[in-house]
C-alpha cells in the first residue's frame, strides 16, 4: 500500500552574499514547512550565499561563511525531525563544486555536487565550478572542524547518490540537469527512486515558464513519481529576475504551484545507485485520512501580464536594497518612457496589495523609503507620487502633444510631475563650440550637413542625462524630503540592438526595466494597461508614430520619426535579433532564412539589402553596447554586452567576405528566375 507524503519546496528571495538575511529567510522557510506537516524541506540553488556571487566565488571568504550559515542551520532546533535540503559551493580536494547539502537531526547525509553546469547566455558556471563528472559514485568528503563540532562527524558521503529512507528513495537533480538530453531523473527512475527534487537558479524570460512547466511534469510522466521544483525568486543584485514558481509534479500532473512573480520574501536497467540509508520515513502511520494532492491547472501569465509583474518585482527589490529614495524617468510621452513609468505604476500596486494581503516585510521596507513610520501604503497613485518622480524636457523640437501626453499620463498614475525647457543649455553647450571655432553648425532643414545635425540631436540628449542625475539627486532637497532617487532608462532591446540611442543620453541610467523587451511586446503592454489600470493617457500614445524629437518641427508638428530614421521597422529589428542571437545567423546565414520567411513580400535582392544595413548598423553602433545600462533580462536575443551577448565592439563594418556571399547567392537565383542584374547590389 502506498504512503502519503508530505514535502515542501520554496521560492526564496535571496541576496548575493546577503548571509544574515539569506539564513533567516531560510529558517523562515522550514518553520512554514514544518507547521504544514512537511517531513523534507527543499529550497533554491546555492541559497546560502545566493546565486549570483559571481566572481565572489573565488573568494575563500564566501566558502568560509557558507559553512557558517550551515553550522547555524545544523545545530538550530528548528532543522529537528525534517530532512532540510540546502545550497551552497563546497571546496573538495581543492575543487570548487556547487552542491546541495541534505541534513538530518545535525547529521549530514549527503553533499551532492551539480553534474551539468549552465554555461550559456547570462550563466558563467564553468567560470566558477567544475562539474562532477563521476556518475555514480561517491567519495568520503572531510568535514570543516566547525562542522564536526556539531555532527560528531570527520567524513560525509559526496557524489552522486541517493537517500534511501524507510520509507522511500528520493534523488536530487540541480536546475541545469532538468534541462539536459540526459536528466539524472531518467536513470534514476530506472533505479527505483521515487521522489525527485531540483533546487534550481533560473531566471525570468518572457514566455519562459510554460516549458520549465512542461519539462517538470514530463519527468515523471513516464516512469510515475513525485518532482519537486523550487526556485530562486527575485533581484538577486544584478540585471536578472528570478521568477519562483517552485512547483510539486505527481506521475506527469502539477498538483502545487507558486507564484511565479511575488513581493514575498519566502514561498529496467541501469547501473545502481549508491544508497545513503536514513532512518527517518517521510510519511507517518496514521496516514490513512491524510489527503493526497490532485492535479491542478498551471496558471500561466501572459506575456504582458509577465511585463506587468516581473520588472515591477525587480525595481522593487532593487529600490529597497539600495537604500533610494524612489525613482526618476525622463518622461518624453512616447512609447517607450511610458511603459516604464507603467511598470512602476505596477510596482505600486504590488506593494499596495501585498500590505492589504498582511505583509509586514513590504510594510517595512516601504515606509523606510518614504520616510515615515506611520505610513500605510493603500492607494497606488498617492504611492506613486511619494516614491516615483517624472520629468519632460522639451526644447524648441519638441511638440505640444508629447508635452500632453507626458503630463496627463503622470496625473493619472499620480507621479510626482516636472516640466522644464533644455534650451538654455543647450545654446550653451553649442555657444561654446562656436566661440571656439568661430562655425555654427546647422540642422539638415536649415542646411547643414549630416554631422551638424546628427552632433546638435546628440547635444540634446546629453543635456538631458545629466539633468536627469541633477533632479535625481536634488528633486527631494528641493522638496524637504531625505535621500535621493535612481534614475530610470527606457531604451528597449530593439533600439539597442540597432543602436538607436545616443551614448551617454537618457539612455544612460542607474537601471533599466524595459532594456531587454521588444517594441512589440512593449505596444501590447501599454494595450494592457488601458485595460487593466485604466490608463486612458496611454491611447494617444499608442496611436502617435515613434519619435525622439530631436531634429526641428515643420509647421510646429513633429517631422522626424524612430523608423525613418533607422531604416527598418521594429517589427523587422526584432526579427533580426532573434537569428542573429537565438539561431546563431551571421548575415549570409540570415540572408538564406529571411529570402525563405519573407518570399511573399520581399525580392532575394530586397531582402539582401535589409540584411546588409542592419549589420552595417548593428556593427557600426556595437560600442554602444559596453556602457549599456543595466536591464531587466527579458529577450533571449538581448545584446547585453556585460555578459549575455559577448561580442567584439570594433568591427569591420564593411562584412567584405559576408556580404559577397549574399551577392552572388542573390545573383544565382535572379538568373534562375530570369532577371536581369542592372544595379549594384551594394
Amino acid at each position: 500500500m502506498g504512503r502519503a507524503v508530505t514535502v515542501a519546496t520554496c521560492a526564496l528571495n535571496q541576496w548575493a552574499l546577503d548571509f544574515e538575511g539569506n539564513l533567516e529567510r531560510i529558517f523562515r522557510s522550514i518553520d512554514i514547512a514544518k507547521s504544514k506537516g512537511a517531513r523534507y524541506r527543499l529550497g533554491p540553488e546555492l541559497e546560502i550565499c545566493g546565486y549570483g556571487c559571481s566572481d565572489h566565488y573565488y573568494e575563500s571568504d564566501t566558502l568560509l561563511h557558507s559553512f557558517q550559515v550551515l553550522e547555524k542551520l545544523l545545530e538550530s532546533p528548528a532543522t529537528q525531525d525534517i530532512i532540510c535540503d540546502v545550497g551552497m559551493p563546497v571546496l573538495h580536494r581543492n575543487v570548487r563544486y556547487n552542491c546541495r547539502v541534505i541534513f538530518l537531526n545535525k547529521r549530514i547525509l549527503l553533499i551532492r555536487p551539480k553534474m551539468s553546469l549552465a554555461n550559456t547566455g547570462n550563466y558563467r558556471e564553468l567560470r566558477w565550478f567544475t562539474p562532477w563528472s563521476k556518475a555514480r559514485h561517491v567519495e568520503e568528503y572531510f568535514l570543516p572542524r566547525i562542522i564536526q563540532e556539531v555532527t560528531g562527524q570527520e567524513t560525509v558521503p559526496f557524489g552522486d547518490a541517493v537517500l534511501a529512507t524507510k520509507d522511500t528513495c528520493l534523488g536530487a537533480e540541480i536546475c541545469e540537469e532538468l534541462w539536459a538530453p540526459n536528466s539524472p531523473h531518467i536513470e534514476m527512475g530506472l533505479d527505483g527512486v521515487e521522489i525527485f527534487t531540483n533546487s534550481s537558479g533560473s531566471h525570468h524570460v518572457l514566455r519562459k515558464a510554460r516549458a520549465r512547466v512542461d519539462l517538470v511534469n514530463s519527468a515523471t510522466a513516464k516512469n510515475g513519481g513525485i518532482y519537486i521544483l523550487a526556485n530562486q525568486r527575485g533581484c538577486d543584485g544584478d540585471r536578472l529576475y528570478y521568477d519562483g514558481c517552485a512547483m510539486i509534479s505527481m506521475n506527469g500532473e502539477t498538483v502545487a504551484q507558486g507564484s511565479q512573480f511575488s513581493l514575498d520574501d519566502v514561498a529496467s536497467k541501469v547501473n545502481p545507485y549508491p544508497r545513503v540509508k536514513v532512518n527517518f520515513a517521510l510519511s507517518c502511520p496514521d496516514d490513512i485520512a491524510v489527503p493526497t494532492c490532485m492535479p491542478i491547472q498551471w496558471r500561466h501569465h501572459s506575456p504582458e501580464e509577465e511585463i506587468s509583474l516581473g520588472p515591477a518585482c525587480w525595481l522593487w527589490d532593487y529600490l529597497r536594497r539600495s537604500k533610494q529614495a524612489g525613482f526618476l524617468l525622463p518622461l518624453s510621452g512616447g512609447v517607450d518612457s511610458s511603459a516604464t513609468a507603467c511598470i512602476v505604476y505596477s510596482m505600486c500596486h504590488q506593494v499596495c496589495l501585498a500590505v492589504k494581503n498582511g505583509n509586514a516585510d513590504v510594510l517595512a521596507d516601504a515606509r523606510r523609503i518614504v520616510n515615515d513610520e506611520t505610513y500605510i501604503p493603500e492607494d497606488p497613485p498617492e504611492f506613486c507620487n511619494r516614491v516615483f518622480t517624472t520629468c519632460y524636457m522639451a526644447s524648441e523640437n519638441s511638440s505640444q502633444d508629447t508635452r500632453n501626453r507626458a503630463k496627463l499620463l503622470a496625473e493619472q498614475i499620480g507621479s510626482y510631475h516636472i516640466n522644464l525647457n533644455i534650451d538654455a543649455a543647450v545654446k550653451a553647450v553649442v555657444g561654446i563650440f562656436s566661440v571656439v571655432t568661430g562655425r555654427i553648425p546647422q540642422f539638415s532643414v536649415h542646411g547643414g550637413s549630416s554631422r551638424e545635425s546628427l552632433a546638435l540631436q546628440n547635444v540634446q540628449a546629453r543635456i538631458r542625462m545629466v539633468l536627469a542625475y541633477l533632479f535625481a539627486q536634488l528633486t527631494l532637497w528641493a522638496r524637504g524630503m531625505p535621500g535621493g532617487l535612481l534614475v530610470l532608462g527606457s531604451a528597449n532591446v530593439d533600439e539597442s540592438l540597432r543602436g538607436y540611442l545616443t551614448k551617454y543620453d537618457c539612455s544612460s541610467a542607474d537601471i533599466n526595466p524595459i532594456g531587454g523587451i521588444s517594441k512589440t511586446d512593449l505596444k501590447n503592454f501599454i494595450q494592457y494597461c488601458i485595460e487593466n489600470f485604466q490608463l486612458t493617457a496611454l491611447s494617444s500614445i499608442m496611436s502617435a508614430p515613434p519619435t525622439a524629437e530631436l531634429e526641428p518641427l515643420v509647421d510646429g508638428q513633429v517631422a522626424q520619426t524612430d523608423e525613418a530614421d533607422m531604416g527598418m521597422t521594429y517589427a523587422e529589428l526584432s526579427i533580426y535579433g532573434k537569428l542573429r542571437k537565438i539561431a546563431k545567423a551571421g548575415p549570409y546565414s540570415m540572408f538564406c532564412k529571411l529570402i525563405n520567411m519573407w518570399k511573399e513580400i520581399c525580392t532575394p535582392r530586397e531582402v539582401a539589402s535589409k540584411v546588409k544595413h542592419f549589420f552595417r548598423m548593428y556593427s557600426v553602433n556595437r560600442h554602444k553596447m559596453t556602457t549599456l545600462t543595466p536591464s531587466y533580462h527579458a529577450e533571449n536575443y538581448s545584446p547585453d554586452d556585460n555578459r549575455f551577448d559577448l561580442r567584439p565592439f570594433l568591427y569591420n563594418t564593411s562584412w567584405s567576405w559576408q556580404f559577397r556571399c549574399i551577392d552572388k547567392q542573390v545573383s544565382k537565383l535572379e538568373k534562375k528566375e530570369g532577371i536581369s542584374v542592372v544595379e549594384d547590389m551594394d
